[in-house]
């Protein structure tokens, strides 16, 4: 996707990745990692959105969440709008990311990181599941694609997924974005089908992102709770009790429509048999 850029605000390396914060003339403030636009401030919301609310509805009582990613502090932001929720764990390895986009888009974390439900981690999430003793309501996977070379493809493996599954409660919920569902059909498919190995119920969703020029994928794997048993009045309330407000794309009358997937999308995930292992990880197209 080329976006004309009217300004460099910040260009930088950390020791994963490349860091530019970018002015461009479509999607106002973005920022990009490794030359993928990550967040822009048109229209970050739907991702973070949709990446958020989907899951946090499904549950009955979220109130232990943990976040792997999201360095810009925009899903933390989403889901410290429901008020249920009482502790926060948000473990990116990238600190560097973090304190960029505090500095040059405090817009994105809109104060997350100073709520006192939140407690920062910097490391690196599967090697601090690996170590917790920690059980969480909702496990929230935000990291960049998996990308040879990339900080987050071990992320996307059956090994990993197994790892999640033991640290959530026995109600508990995941959700982990799943790449583009048009150029790396093939990666979102191979997600799907990896959880459907680890968890009972698995639901595939999308949401059209502007500035990624792409249907995006997401995939979430529950122990007990299934998104699509929900009525549009259940969750009306939910959000209402939850005191849930300044949502600009998600909606209970949205919420069924999010896993409503194209014949094309719904072929490619009943035929893939492919599972992304430790050993033979799923590598979307650079």
């Amino acid at each position: 996707m080329i976006h004309k850029v009217e300004r460099y605000i910040y260009s930088g390396r950390s020791r994963f990745q490349e860091i530019d914060v970018v002015e461009t003339r479509d999607y106002g403030i973005c920022l990009v990692l490794d030359g993928k636009v990550q967040s822009s401030t048109a229209d970050e919301f739907i991702y973070h959105e949709a990446l958020v609310h989907p899951a946090m509805v499904t549950h009955p009582s979220p109130e232990c969440i943990l976040v792997i990613g999201g360095g810009e502090g925009a899903t933390v932001r989403e889901a410290l709008k429901h008020r249920v929720v009482k502790r926060v764990f948000m473990v990116d390895v990238d600190e560097e990311v973090v304190r960029v986009s505090e500095e040059f888009m405090p817009q994105l974390s809109a104060g997350a990181f100073k709520d006192r439900r939140l407690n920062l981690i910097f490391g690196d999430g599967r090697a601090y599941l690996e170590k917790s003793g920690e059980k969480y309501d909702v496990v929230m996977i935000d990291v960049t694609d998996p990308i040879r070379g990339g900080p987050s493809y071990m992320l996307y493996t059956k090994q990993f997924y197994e790892i999640v599954r033991g640290h959530l409660r026995d109600d508990g919920i995941m959700v982990t974005q799943a790449t583009s569902t048009f150029y790396s059909r093939k990666s979102y498919a191979l997600i799907f089908n990896t959880l459907r190995k680890v968890f009972p119920i698995v639901r595939a969703y999308s949401a059209w992102v502007p500035s990624y020029n792409s249907l995006w994928g997401f995939v979430l794997a529950s122990l007990k709770h299934d998104p699509l048993s929900l009525s549009e009045e259940e969750i009306r309330n939910r959000l209402t009790w939850r005191n849930v407000v300044d949502i600009k794309f998600y909606s209970p009358e949205y919420h069924e429509a999010l896993f409503k997937l194209p014949t094309y999308l719904k072929k490619a995930l009943e035929e893939e048999k492919e599972v992304a292992t430790d050993e033979n990880p799923t590598f979307m197209p650079a």
